[in-house]
């Protein structure tokens, strides 16, 4: 029974060390899809590393012990931008072309590509977003005649994910929701599953 129990315990620590690898990558390919790092992105970074600094994995205590120097002062100067945004490339492996979006282009978005409408339609952010905080996007919806909700229901219009959402959802604390809309849709539901870009896009028309 132990020797079961010590095979479980190894399965499932290289398990979490898996999906916090698989979320550094997204991560790492949502901040350098623009080609930079700025204060912003690297702040979040640092937060998302600390949280997940609890386990032995070495490439997030090292990524952490380089961001918390460059963060020391609380400023990311142009160089050290450049580093990270190195790092960060290293991390990814990926040569893509600057501006690529690689950010929510694989998450189970509806298709084809729904008309976004505020007025009386309810909406509910997950993820991390580059317009802000989600309060800033509710707050967003409610000046343009829409309704925030907390959870995902039948009635639900419209869910919204954040660009730093990364590929791995189904491992992040958000894929929860977007799995529960995917099964009220296959329900006959009609939940509208959109991207931050797609939604900032309806914001000014």
């Amino acid at each position: 029974m132990a020797g079961a129990m010590d095979i479980y315990s190894r399965f499932n620590h290289n398990s979490i060390l898996d999906r916090q690898i698989d979320t550094l990558i997204g991560l790492s390919k949502g901040i350098t899809a623009n080609g930079a790092v700025d204060q912003a992105e690297a702040d979040y970074l640092q937060t998302w590393l600390v949280q997940n600094s609890h386990t032995d994995n070495i490439i997030i205590k090292n990524l952490l012990h380089k961001v918390n120097e460059m963060l020391a002062d609380k400023i990311l100067d142009a160089e050290e931008s450049l580093e990270l945004l190195a790092l960060l490339h290293k991390i990814t492996g990926d040569d893509c072309e600057l501006g690529e979006l690689t950010k929510t282009s694989h998450l189970p978005l509806s298709t084809p590509v729904p008309e976004i409408h505020f007025m009386d339609k309810t909406f509910l952010f997950t993820g991390t977003f580059a317009f802000g905080n989600r309060k800033l996007c509710q707050e967003k919806v409610i000046a343009l005649g829409g309704k925030n909700v907390p959870r995902v229901t039948k009635q639900l219009d419209y869910l919204v994910l954040g660009v730093y959402s990364t590929d791995s959802w189904k491992h992040e604390n958000f894929g929860r929701k977007i799995e529960k809309a995917m099964e009220y849709n296959d329900k006959g539901s009609s939940i509208a599953i959109v991207s931050e870009e797609h939604w900032l896009s309806f914001i000014d028309n």
